[in-house]
């Protein structure tokens, strides 16, 4: 399937829209012309839209929805890193952070100052073949979105300086390292599509470029690309939620309409990729388990052959009911294995993978035996009706869950229109996956997998190179350099503006929050249900929340919750795990059991209509869990190989450390939930059956439910949960909590990591919704908790040593921290951490200012209205209203607070929590080039085993 689109395909019969072609809306200004009208019929899951075009080409999608007070605005450009020159890498991805950094009118850092002090997020994304930008906000703030956005696609360049290329460039440095160089398999990808794709191919080099393509850009080389990319011709306004229509074409055409069209823009031809033989790569990595990594080169994003190979991908490795699961995960020999069929706009390629369990050897070769043995029993086996019928019923839940948000019916309409000209795709996808058929896909597996070339590669352990499938054969030619990075000679015309741009629009007056309305319910046994109504969508989350999790478990048993938990996604005593996931799967539902840090817990989604059927399945898995020997064997061993995994990534390492460094070794607070290596090797399966009987009883039990049904349509389905038994299992006291020694830097040695991970803190605040913890987390704002903080300012955009920089207080019933964090580049190490020092020094001798002041109460305030639109945040605030027993409205007094709580209390809570000699620092990264830059501060420099 396209990863840029939501899972879509459903029986063409749930989809019965209309659409209205016309010349002119009454509503439009005379200068904007209405392409299409696509309205929502009742009963029907379409998305419904008018579309737009103005004089220069701008196309506009406006998509009404008035459940929330919000909007949603996102312009996409049809540019993505396929649009690149071989040896100028990195443009489009450079661009996304470039347009941050202010235009014309729209000051330095402004963009994000003022979405964030609206109430509002934020971002950009780059992929080979669209870059967009979009924010959230209250649906007062639309005509200031469309002012900013106007101003960086029409007058951009003139705020462009040599210091803000720099900046940026250092950043996307930052990111490659944090994201790709200091990551496990980071580099997978890349090396990879060297091999799939002929050099020269525009998905042959990262999204994010090459370092030295970016280290080889100029200025004017960045300019001349934006010039030819970024016109209005080439971008599509995607607008929805709550606004006057008429009100928002005007200002669509005040904005946008006077930015002059770039040069013309044709569509890249889809050039087949072919291979001439079996290519066989290699890499060492700093990684643990071995990982085979395979692909075909197949079609093209909506080509008549996709969806028949999505279907092939899902029978031979889409979860536990497919092939490879059944013949690697299940014997053992991989901890993990998968199919999946990406596609892009000019290529598609159909991938497999596995990773290999080292404690069954480990060898890629047998893993490439076994893919191939799994290949080779589909083909015999066939499709079964039952195939086609799962995945279907699959694709009409998740089309219809990703309708829960204003973002994701937005994205789509964007994407279907970049791509295909067509907001509407999602109806063609319909009928193109309702029509598929046992011969089609068995069509195109001889077409494009039986017997074809494909890559194979090998990631090892380092000095592990015994362990590849099969030696190199293919060594990447050296990525190209193009000798001209132009392909249209731009006069750039300068517009005249017909109003003052300068002028920020103001805000309209502030919409009405719309805070769920709450029931509440018991069930015959006392387990207390609290719910709401959600009419948006015909679906139902329903979570049940048992205290306990980790903090019920002794603490060297810790990771026993876990693999409890893990263990109730498997057998029960009626049906395997394969049999369970396949009726979920027929019935487009999900339920997963999980523990963390505080609590057991189970989620349930599923089609409304479903409902009944799938609250059977929780029963039998809830109550009648099988906990035999091969499955527990199994859970153990995948998580076991999975935390050897982890300990060599950077940013696990640092929580880890960093937890001990708090609370000591031997308090739950300071043990990942997850556990250890040495605690999860000593359970068993006796463990886990004596765990069970504590943790899953209903006096530990509560529930959330979200829902389109009425309270009493909820609880009348919920028998079985009526009758479950137990009473509540007492927690045991905490032990006593002994922080490691402050005054020093503790340095945990990666050897050869690019990055260093950054953590200071100290123990704070237990959580509450309204006394200290809520304003000491309301004084942080400006230092640590928004993106133009003071610390994000400085170590991102003022210095470049990160991606990302922030403080936050954390709690939770017992205890609470302050931390301070982020993953720099190794060379600067000493003065991040000199940084961070002087950043929380100055605040809690000076405090926040009148200005961090007024932002914080405008930015928090106004940001309730994004807070409950979707199912999964109405369940998240009901669960905070359950758990920490808070008043239904507790967020009225949240918000008397916010306005009322003044400047010298905050800045005292400053002063009596931001004590940097109270506080512990880490530092998880490379001894040899970091541990001389530490002493330099004055801090001795304890190192960690």
């Amino acid at each position: 399937m396209k990863h840029w689109m939501i899972a879509a395909a459903v029986s063409a019969a749930l989809f019965g829209c209309s659409a209205v072609k016309s010349e002119l809306d009454s509503a439009a200004p005379a200068a904007i012309t209405l392409v299409e009208t696509v309205e929502h019929q009742a009963g029907q899951a379409n998305i419904p839209y008018k579309k737009y075009q103005l004089a220069n080409g701008l196309t506009v999608i406006l998509h009404q929805d008035n459940s929330d007070p919000l909007v949603h605005v996102d312009v996409t450009y049809h540019v993505g890193s396929a649009r690149e020159f071989a040896g100028r890498s990195g443009f489009a991805h450079l661009f996304e952070h470039m347009m941050f950094q202010g235009s014309q009118n729209v000051a330095d850092e402004q963009h994000f100052k003022v979405i964030t002090e609206a109430g509002g997020t934020l971002n950009g994304t780059t992929n080979t073949d669209r870059t967009n930008y979009f924010e959230t906000v209250p649906s007062n703030q639309l005509e200031k979105m469309l002012w900013l956005e106007s101003d960086r696609m029409g007058f951009f360049l003139p705020a462009l300086t040599s210091e803000k290329f720099e900046v940026q460039r250092e950043t996307v440095k930052n990111e490659r390292a944090q994201r790709i160089d200091n990551r496990p398999y980071g580099r997978l990808n890349e090396r990879f599509s060297q091999a799939l794709y002929p050099a020269g191919h525009p998905y042959s080099w990262p999204v994010i470029g090459w370092p030295e393509d970016l280290e080889r850009a100029t200025l004017a080389d960045v300019k001349h690309f934006f010039q030819r990319w970024y016109g209005p011709n080439n971008a599509t306004l995607t607008i929805g939620g709550d606004f006057d229509e008429a009100q928002t074409l005007a200002w669509v055409e005040k904005y946008f309409g006077e930015i002059p069209a770039g040069p013309k823009v044709k569509a890249d031809e889809k050039v087949p990729v072919t291979l001439d033989k079996t290519r066989y790569i290699s890499m060492e990595d700093k990684v643990h388990l071995p990982l085979i990594y395979m692909g075909y080169p197949t079609v093209y994003a909506g080509h008549k052959d996709e969806a028949a190979l999505d279907l092939l991908a899902n029978i031979i490795g889409g979860g536990k009911t497919s092939l490879f699961y059944k013949n690697m995960v299940e014997q053992g020999v991989a901890v993990q294995a998968a199919v999946s069929h990406p596609c892009q706009e000019l290529a598609c390629q159909f991938t497999l993978y596995a990773l290999a369990n080292p404690a069954q050897g480990g060898e890629l070769a047998k893993l490439e035996e076994k893919i191939a043995k799994s290949v080779a029993e589909f083909e015999s086996r066939g499709v079964t009706d039952e195939d086609l019928q799962k995945v279907k019923v699959q694709f009409e839940a998740d089309t219809i869950y990703g309708m829960q948000s204003v973002k994701g019916k937005v994205s789509t309409l964007a994407a279907n229109q970049t791509f295909y000209g067509n907001p509407d795709q999602v109806t063609n996808d319909l009928a193109r996956y309702a029509s598929v058929t046992k011969e089609d896909v068995m069509r195109v597996f001889n077409t494009y997998i039986k017997d074809k070339p494909m890559v194979v590669m090998s990631v090892v352990p380092e000095g592990q190179t015994q362990l590849v499938a099969k030696p190199d054969n293919f060594i990447a030619p050296s990525p190209q350099v193009a000798e001209h990075a132009v392909d249209v000679e731009i006069d750039a015309e300068q517009i005249v503006s017909s109003f003052d741009r300068s002028i920020m629009p103001k805000a309209g007056d502030a919409p009405v929050v719309k805070v769920p309305k709450l029931w509440r319910s018991k069930l015959e046994n006392g387990i207390e249900v609290v719910g709401t109504k959600s009419d948006e969508t015909p679906t139902v989350e329903l979570v049940v929340y048992l205290d306990g999790g980790h903090r019920l478990e002794p603490v060297e048993e810790s990771g026993l919750a876990y693999l409890t938990a893990a263990m109730l996604n498997e057998s029960t005593t009626k049906r395997n795990s394969v049999e369970l996931a396949n009726a979920l799967e027929m019935l487009g539902s999900s339920i997963h059991f999980s523990a963390n840090a505080s609590q057991s817990s189970v989620q349930l989604s599923s089609l409304t209509a479903n409902l009944p059927q799938t609250l059977s399945i929780l029963e039998e898995q809830l109550f009648s869990p099988a906990f035999n020997e091969q499955d527990f064997n199994r859970v153990k061993q995948q998580h076991l190989q999975f935390l050897q995994q982890r300990s060599s990534d950077a940013n696990y390492l640092a929580r880890t450390e960093y937890g001990k460094l708090l609370y000591g070794d031997n308090v739950h607070f300071g043990i990942g939930a997850s556990g250890s290596i040495e605690s999860v090797s000593k359970l068993t399966l006796d463990d886990v059956r004596a765990f069970y009987q504590l943790q899953y009883r209903a006096g530990n039990a509560k529930v959330v439910a979200v829902s389109d049904l009425t309270q009493q349509q909820v609880t009348s389905k919920l028998g079985a949960l009526a009758s479950w038994q137990g009473e509540a299992t007492e927690l045991a006291p905490v032990n006593p909590i002994k922080t490691a020694k402050t005054g020093a830097i503790y340095l945990y040695d990666k050897p050869d990591a690019p990055q260093s991970v950054i953590s200071i803190g100290r123990l704070a605040l237990p959580f509450d919704a309204t006394g200290e913890y809520f304003k000491a987390d309301l004084m942080n704002y400006p230092l640590g908790g928004a993106f133009n903080s003071r610390i994000n300012l400085n170590l991102r955009e003022d210095k470049g040593y990160t991606y990302g920089a922030r403080s936050y207080f954390y709690g939770v019933a017992e205890v609470g921290t302050f931390t301070a964090g982020a993953s720099v580049r190794a060379d600067v190490t000493g003065d991040a951490v000199k940084e961070f020092i002087a950043e929380i020094n100055q605040f809690k001798a000076q405090g926040m200012t009148d200005k961090e002041l007024s932002f914080m109460r405008s930015s928090i305030s106004q940001g309730h209205a994004l807070e409950y639109e979707t199912p999964y945040q109405k369940a998240g605030f009901l669960r905070r209203i359950q758990r920490y027993q808070l008043a239904d409205d507790y967020t009225a007094e949240q918000q008397s607070i916010i306005e009322s709580v003044t400047k010298q209390e905050l800045n005292a809570l400053a002063d009596k929590w931001l004590n940097i000699d109270d506080m512990v620092i880490l530092v998880v990264g490379d001894k040899a080039t970091v541990k001389q830059q530490l002493e330099q501060l004055g801090y001795p420099v304890k190192m960690l085993n």
